[in-house]
């Protein structure tokens, strides 16, 4: 009678067989991986070829919305130098920095790959690389961005091929002298050039560190775009040599990156360079050709753009900053200012600043209100409100008692808005404002009503212009069309499909609001003298100045500051950033038909309930007679009012019976007007159409 195997033969049987597949495995892929490096290897360019960098770059054309050539962006390259006349420092650091085990590895480092892929498992993203320097000069070889794994073997593949027929200090040469540092340099002396107007040859140890600081990510750490964060980077290479045994402590010690000076620019910018390094990493997303001299048309318009710069140059207080972003009704961005002065400064506040907006934030909580019922003529309380043991105060330190939703936003009462947030929800006036585009968080906490979470300029500009647009989004973009040189295209700017954000109702009625403050409210120094829409914004202490509003079709975004945060004594929404929009918009519309607002949509049944008239109750509750007027300043103040007439009479024989506090809401929002509003600027309202009963009733 048969016995069956036993159990442990069978499972060594098994066990060889795996051992043999995997080693089959293993040295197949060996084969292949060699014969892919071999082929690699001959058709690699000779050393000679390999020097040549003319082909590392391409020509852009930049042009404005009319084709004029606002910039031309190319490679700059400097002297080729050889290993020997490399310094050993400038090796040394890029070495420290990037590769650590540059002299070992054959090209690939599996010690660096594995870290990487430990850090993507215990992280869950990517947060370092495995590329070594060789692995980096492929990539400048392959001249390619893409991501993918399959990009990742083909650069480990060239990069053995590099080590199989290249020395050590070959490729270190060859990587040293192709490798981009920003600011269009090419190699450590186009580089060395650039930033401190010397040769690579008298590079000193902390600025060998600021360059190799610079490989990294160019765009954040080259001093043309902040000498500050090269400095930092480099103090971080400088301790890497340390770890090293590159430098000793004392060299380190002596080295400070602070004591770095950095030569002045040589060329003169161009003014339009803030929205220009907007534009041009845009091109990426856009098209794939990196080769092709490239013409990109853009929406700038440059009579716009050279008014924006006047208007903050002008107006802008002393030892301040100014950003102004112009929006087209479809988005296109006609005119972009970060700063008063690109040379000293290349941050561009207009669109990578977050500050916090104040109560220009409003347009969100009004427009979540009217969208939940609330109409321009409904009447809210403006009276002292405490939650959570923190109490809003109106910058005047009074409160109004009952008003119109169209008084309290024309007059930026901040008690109205917070009570209105909260009675709304915040949470839904943190979804309106992300509804309109604001990418950046809000927090739901009951100060949020006043502005308190910092955003972006050009988020909160496309916000109004969305309103402007009568609810539908707005997207701003900068490139129409991108062509090559013989005028082939490339990209073509489609419009989006239209997105409603907020139903025509609701923006008219916010338009309505919108109008007010400039016609009558905190916004006056704005004013056109056509249809104009906007918002004033002003934070604690005076610290950041806001006013964004429209007219005839362009949506203009104005903000001031210090950029270290400082308060600014008299610095309001209501005046230098409302005087600045005045200047760009009365040339920026200049040539444009002048526009009426569609503030009478039909709203729906539900909203079409008269409303009850409330007098304007004095601040105190005893039945005095004050009421609400603004100051010079734009700050809601209270003074004594007549008490509401006892004798209603209709305006006419035909005029239809109406609700006795109806009359009487009237008849005092017309003293508020002929009262609070009158300033020498009469003779110039009285010059043109009037436009009605600024609160509309």
């Amino acid at each position: 009678m048969a016995t069956a195997p036993p159990q442990r033969s069978r499972f060594r049987r098994i066990f060889g067989t795996g051992l043999k597949v995997f080693a089959y495995l293993l040295v197949i892929s060996f084969v292949a991986l060699a014969v892919a490096v071999s082929v690699a290897v001959s058709q690699l360019p000779s050393y000679g070829e390999l020097q040549r960098r003319d082909s590392l770059g391409q020509m852009v054309r930049v042009r404005a919305a009319d084709g004029t050539i606002i910039q031309t962006m190319g490679p700059s390259y400097g002297e080729w130098l050889s290993y020997d006349e490399i310094p050993p420092i400038m090796r040394d650091a890029m070495v420290a920095v990037e590769d650590r085990r540059f002299r070992s590895h054959p090209g690939v480092d599996p010690i660096g790959i594995v870290r990487a892929l430990m850090v993507r498992v215990s992280e869950g993203r990517w947060r370092q690389g495995g590329s070594t320097i060789t692995q980096q000069l492929a990539r400048n070889i392959l001249r390619t961005n893409d991501r993918s794994f399959g990009r990742k073997v083909r650069e480990g593949i060239v990069a053995l091929a590099l080590e199989w027929r290249f020395s050590k200090d070959q490729i270190l040469e060859l990587y040293l002298n192709r490798v981009y540092f920003g600011g269009g340099a090419y190699g450590i002396d186009s580089a060395s050039r650039l930033f401190f107007g010397h040769s690579a040859r008298q590079l000193a140890i902390p600025e060998a560190a600021i360059i190799a600081g610079m490989v990294k990510a160019p765009s954040n750490y080259s001093p043309t775009a902040d000498m500050e964060a090269a400095r930092g980077r480099a103090g971080v290479v400088i301790d890497l040599m340390v770890r090293n045994g590159t430098i000793s402590r004392a060299q380190a010690a002596a080295s400070d990156p602070a004591e770095v000076r950095f030569a002045p620019p040589t060329r003169q910018v161009n003014f339009t360079r803030y929205f220009t390094d907007w534009v041009l990493p845009q091109l990426d997303m856009m098209i794939d050709e990196t080769v092709q001299p490239l013409d990109v048309w853009t929406t700038i318009d440059l009579n716009m753009q050279r008014a924006g710069i006047r208007a903050i140059n002008a107006h802008a207080p002393r030892n301040a900053q100014g950003a102004l972003v112009s929006l087209d009704r479809d988005g296109a961005v006609r005119a972009m200012v970060g700063g008063r002065d690109y040379l000293n400064s290349s941050y561009n506040r207009a669109t990578q600043a977050t500050r916090q907006p104040g109560s220009s934030f409003k347009l969100f909580v009004y427009l979540t209100a009217i969208e939940a019922g609330y109409q321009p003529n409904s009447q809210v309380n403006d009276a002292p409100v405490t939650i959570n043991g923190w109490s809003p105060r109106n910058s005047s330190g009074r409160y109004a008692g009952p008003v119109s939703v169209r008084q309290a936003f024309a007059l930026s009462i901040n008690t109205v808005a917070v009570r209105l947030a909260q009675e709304t929800g915040t949470r839904a006036v943190a979804d309106m404002a992300q509804r309109f585009g604001i990418t950046t968080r809000i927090d739901t906490n009951p100060s949020m009503a006043l502005g308190s979470s910092s955003v972006r300029l050009i988020d909160m500009t496309r916000a109004y212009a969305a309103v402007g647009r009568g609810g539908v989004a707005v997207a701003p973009y900068g490139v129409r069309r991108v062509t090559t040189a013989d005028g082939t295209l490339l990209y073509q700017h489609q419009p989006e499909e239209p997105r409603v954000l907020v139903a025509p109702w609701v923006a008219a009625q916010m338009t309505d609001l919108l109008q007010s403050v400039v016609a009558n409210g905190t916004g006056r120094a704005a004013d056109l003298g056509r249809p104009a829409a906007g918002k004033t914004g002003t934070t604690t202490s005076n610290k950041d100045a806001w006013f964004i509003g429209f007219s005839s079709g362009i949506t203009t975004g104005v903000w001031m500051g210090r950029d270290d945060n400082r308060a600014l004594p008299g610095l309001a929404g209501g005046s230098a950033p409302a005087r600045a929009f005045h200047d760009y918009m009365m040339r920026a519309v200049a040539n444009r038909p002048i526009e009426q607002f569609s503030t009478q949509v039909q709203t729906p049944d539900w909203q079409m309930e008269p409303d009850n008239g409330i007098w304007f109750a004095p601040a105190d509750g005893e039945g005095g007679d004050e009421g609400v007027f603004v100051d010079e300043d734009g700050n809601p103040v209270e003074r004594v009012l007549p008490p509401p007439p006892q004798d209603r009479k209709p305006a006419g024989d035909d005029a239809a019976p109406r609700d006795e506090e109806d009359v009487e809401l009237e008849q005092l929002d017309r003293e508020l007007r002929d009262r609070s509003f009158d300033r020498p600027r009469r003779r110039r309202d009285e010059e043109r159409p009037r436009r009605g009963d600024p609160f509309g009733i």
